[in-house]
């Protein structure tokens, strides 16, 4: 299993507006001079993905590449390139190419490096200017896999802002994600809803039993975070369509307006929980997969096209970041292209134009990105899984990933609208049901200076912030001496957090460690009592944090407590999120609480990165 990222922190509007005074040092100017080199004015192509979506004639020849006759003198130019988690691969495939080729800039070689990072974390770097990063390792290129950044990142700034628009080099269209069998049952193999039809669709949580197909339980609606993910934001502005009568008009709504809000709250009603990235639910739908019951998991998630055709030749991604092969899954999944239009990732490239990049990184970027949209570059784009520039498939990816022939692309909102929509998701996101479980063994206090203990309580704190006043939160502890009851058990009931919260801060402050870990009984008991009181209108969740094992000579085991969780995820799903805290913890024994529940198992062995492993996690509901 891979570990987990680093945490997503939130980036509310303040950050974008902070930003206005570093922007004359984040213009993509660079950008400009490479949009008029590869595409005229008088070309009448206005890049390769216009705002209408459209592209360049696939009848019109792409450039073919013209590498250097001999390679440049070291020392090379230093080319450090952002990118989106989605689209790493492919962009370090083009460098991979760009490199096997002789290049001279400058009279110099190009080193390409690439890093990748959540979109929305990504923009708040771009935004900052790479607060604690060295001059050296700061990047010179941006591509993240949606303009959608560029423009909110741009978005409230003096002056000259970001650019909202950049150099397109592939395209991924933003799709529902569904077992083959299960679109089948709908019919809409030979009939594609429309989003506010796959809204409803979600809202019916017994629409299997209805089908006849009760086996599969209630229906698992996943989405990614809008703070971070593009198919999370994409997802958001879906909801804000549908609710408002038009998907491809949100320039044109009142997105405050009291009626549109509790009509979009109503929507994400049908979602079954989020995630920070669309790879961790289909990691897991993989793992159910395995298990002979893709269902057990997953109806259906919304996630680029490309994403589909990763899962479908066995490729999934525990983390976001680290890719694992393996075979094709048992089931396929299919990609629904909602008849009312689909959101396009374009996959933009800017220049940043900070005090860090020199004249002749500037130059090296625009050598690479002139190879990236050549015949040559777009070969590459294609083998990875994307639509060209022009919109051009390979027919084997389009087979194993289910891709529609051609799209019907919906205009991406403007800066203000997108921000809009990514400001309101604490307040129209489906309200969490959350029961915080901490490991007090002796173990947590064994250490000088801050302990284990004090350093969780600290991280639960600060995660508390996630939650509004209207999600229900409690607070539980565990531990054990000798063959006594499981201690202390709950010491702040799940409640409105606007009426517990100073309760369950000051039942925290006052935990003490007693001795032992009886994981098995606590978890059993907990997520039971959570299953008792399950609230369909909410996301029933327990967060874990553990430093150990079970310990303890009580009854039940790992067997017996999977058994329970998996046939709670039927009908009424808790999803025990588990954290393991400290280089002792049991891994494997979270890993498989986590996977049998439906949740996801976060890493947190370096005590160091409790607080934003545990901001990360409660991006999940």
């Amino acid at each position: 299993m891979g570990r987990r990222a680093a945490t997503d922190p939130k980036y509310p509007r303040w950050v974008w507006i902070a930003a206005a005074a570093t922007v004359a040092l984040l213009i993509v100017g660079g950008a400009f001079v490479l949009r008029t080199l590869l595409f005229p004015p008088d070309s009448g192509q206005g890049g390769p993905l216009a705002d209408n979506g459209s592209t360049p004639p696939a009848s019109e020849p792409l450039a073919q590449d013209s590498p250097a006759a001999v390679a440049g003198a070291a020392p090379c130019i230093p080319l450090n390139i952002l990118t989106s988690l989605e689209n790493a691969e492919t962009v370090r495939a083009l460098a991979t190419e760009y490199t096997a080729k002789p290049r001279s800039v400058d009279g110099k070689c190009v080193t390409p490096a690439v890093a990748q990072e959540k979109s929305g974390v990504a923009a708040g770097k771009v935004a900052a200017r790479f607060p604690g990063v060295g001059a050296g390792d700061r990047p010179s290129l941006w591509v993240p896999d949606s303009s959608a950044w560029l423009r909110m990142a741009g978005e409230g700034a003096d002056g000259s802002p970001v650019p909202q628009e950049g150099i397109s080099l592939a395209r991924s269209a933003i799709v529902v994600a569904m077992p083959e069998t299960m679109v089948s049952a709908l019919g809409w193999d030979s009939k594609p809803p429309s989003w506010s039809e796959v809204f409803k669709m979600a809202a019916e949580q017994n629409v299997w039993e209805r089908l006849g197909h009760g086996e599969w339980g209630k229906f698992k609606f996943g989405k990614a975070s809008p703070l971070v993910s593009t198919s999370g934001l994409m997802a958001l502005a879906a909801s804000y369509g549908a609710a408002g009568g038009s998907v491809g008009g949100l320039d044109d709504m009142d997105l405050g307006a009291p009626a549109l809000v509790e009509k979009v709250r109503a929507v994400e009603l049908g979602t079954s929980h989020y995630m920070a990235t669309p790879e961790h639910f289909l990691w897991h739908a993989r793992e159910a997969d395995d298990a002979g019951n893709v269902a057990e998991f997953l109806s259906a998630v919304i996630v680029d096209e490309k994403s589909v055709w990763d899962y479908n030749r066995g490729v999934v991604s525990e983390d976001g970041k680290t890719k694992q092969p393996g075979p094709a899954p048992k089931e396929f999944l299919r990609a629904i292209y909602p008849s009312d239009g689909v959101h396009v990732a374009d996959n933009p490239a800017v220049i940043l134009d900070g005090d860090w990049v020199g004249s002749q990184q500037r130059l090296a970027a625009q050598d690479f990105l002139a190879f990236a949209v050549t015949e040559q570059g777009q070969q590459i784009v294609k083998a990875s899984g994307y639509r060209t520039i022009q919109g051009t498939l390979d027919a084997g990816v389009a087979g194993t990933g289910r891709y529609a022939e051609t799209l019907q692309p919906l205009p991406l909102p403007k800066a203000e609208a997108l921000t809009k929509v990514q400001d309101s998701f604490p307040e129209v996101r489906k309200r969490a049901r959350a029961l915080f479980l901490l490991d007090i063994s002796e173990s947590m206090v064994q250490e000088a200076g801050v302990t284990k203990l004090q350093r969780a309580k600290d991280a639960v704190r600060k995660a508390l912030d996630h939650f509004t006043g209207d999600d229900e939160v409690g607070l539980a502890a565990f531990s054990q001496v000798g063959d006594g009851p499981l201690l202390p058990g709950i010491v702040s009931q799940v409640a409105p957090f606007k009426s517990n919260k100073e309760d369950l801060i000051a039942k925290l402050n006052d935990l003490k460690a007693v001795d032992a870990t009886p994981l098995f009984e606590a978890v059993s008991r907990f997520a039971g009592d959570q299953a008792k009181d399950y609230k369909d209108t909410f996301i029933n969740t327990i967060v874990l944090l553990s430093d150990g094992k079970n310990d303890t000579t009580h009854p039940g085991d790992l067997g017996g407590l999977s058994q329970q969780l998996s046939h709670q995820n039927h009908s009424t799903p808790v999803l025990v999120f588990t954290l393991a805290y400290g280089p002792d913890a049991d891994v494997p024994t979270l890993l498989e609480i986590a996977r049998a529940s439906g949740a996801h198992y976060y890493d947190a062995t370096d005590p160091n990165r409790l607080e934003e492993v545990l901001g990360e996690l409660v991006t999940s509901f």
